[in-house]
């Protein structure tokens, strides 16, 4: 059984830990209304998905 030898600190652990983090969605503007929106995914104003509407939205 695998068992470790000593203690690990919290500085040592963290330094580990380093790539684990959050990043920037990657917003693109939207080609109807021109508001920002995450890519590949119906705009949430217009509800619009590749220029054509896919979703109606009230308003």
């Amino acid at each position: 059984m695998a068992v470790p030898k000593s203690k690990v600190s919290k500085q040592r652990k963290n330094k580990r830990r380093t790539h684990y983090k959050l990043s920037a969605p990657n917003l693109v503007e939207c080609k109807k209304c021109h508001a920002l929106k995450l890519s590949h995914v119906v705009c949430k104003d217009c509800g619009s998905y590749d220029g054509k509407e896919v979703v109606k939205v009230d308003e």
